[in-house]
């Protein structure tokens, strides 16, 4: 049995010492670059996710050490709840809305300053500042814009003869005015992006397609569209993740109300966690988030692997 033990110790060392010399990898290398670099993930990430499935089957109230387990109850009375419905609705209507006006504004103000126009570098920093403003900086001047009485969209309103509403009070107007603000705070972002994507653009392209006597409209349709369709699937996916994980200008703006009319998936966990201390639920929707991330990732992917075919 010790021989056993043995020979099976020394095949085991001999496939390590293989696949360091297949690496050329020293196994203090091996420490140094793969072992230490990963353990901020596996403590700061994985486990904190692993805990959280965990806590996800019971039903711990966040304040006693003491908990009880539930199996899939809090799932099952998630998934039936009026309050999840209505915040997976509000966050699918908030990703699109804000998403596909946050595309064709960066590409319009990347089309835009690919022209030889005059202090180009002044309006990209213009464009660019939002994104780099903190988000909950620009939702509290945006809630004094927002304003019925005194704000500016509804002074600028008042001029053209039309009544402005109480956009942060209204359940009609308080999520378009959410997505405003993200719309601003992003398109930034996307500006840069394309602008990029754009300056490596060959310029025979642009040169065959001035002998053809293409139009500034053909031209996007046949040489900028094709060519930035993979910086749109990088954005569509990022902005998309982005938009379930919006909180900063729900908490400023709206706190999830009114009526819960802008209470989105993430907010909802708030809400169960900190407000209603029931963690057990919350991080069951926190898991469905997870899941929904995850599943939304790869079918853009599989969208995109196959728009190359």
């Amino acid at each position: 049995m010790t021989e056993l033990v043995s020979s099976k110790s020394k095949n085991l060392n001999k496939k390590k010492v293989q696949i360091f010399e297949k690496t050329n990898m020293k196994p203090i290398e091996f420490v140094i670059y793969i072992v230490l670099p990963l353990l901020p993930l596996i403590v700061f990430w994985f486990f904190p996710m692993i805990v959280s499935f965990l806590i996800s089957f019971t039903d711990w109230d966040y304040i006693s050490p003491n908990y009880n387990l539930v199996n899939f109850s809090n799932y099952s009375e998630i998934l039936s709840s009026g309050e999840f419905l209505q915040a997976l609705k509000n966050t699918v209507v908030f990703g699109f809305a804000t998403v596909i006006p946050t595309l064709i504004l960066g590409f319009i103000f990347a089309l835009l300053l690919e022209g030889n126009i005059k202090f180009k570098s002044l309006f990209k920093s213009f464009l660019f500042s939002p994104w780099i403003t903190p988000m909950v900086a620009m939702s509290i001047v945006w809630s004094w814009m927002f304003r019925p009485d005194i704000g500016l969209i509804n002074k600028i309103l008042s001029v053209f003869g039309a009544k402005g509403p109480a956009w942060l009070s209204d359940p009609t107007f308080a999520m378009l005015a959410v997505i405003i603000v993200t719309v601003w705070k992003n398109a930034g972002r996307a500006m840069i992006f394309y602008t990029d994507t754009m300056a490596k653009i060959p310029k025979e392209l642009f040169e065959v397609g001035s002998l053809e006597g293409m139009t500034f409209f053909q031209k996007i349709k046949y040489i900028y569209l094709p060519q930035t369709r993979n910086t749109s699937f990088f954005l569509l996916i990022i902005n998309l993740i982005s938009s379930i994980q919006a909180y900063d200008q729900f908490s400023v703006l709206t706190g999830g109300g009114p009526s819960g009319t802008t209470r989105t998936l993430l907010y909802l966990f708030y809400q169960m966690a900190f407000e209603q201390f029931n963690m057990g639920k919350a991080t069951a929707v926190s898991v469905i988030i997870v899941i929904i991330t995850a599943l939304l990732s790869i079918m853009m992917y599989l969208v995109r692997k196959r728009s190359e075919k």
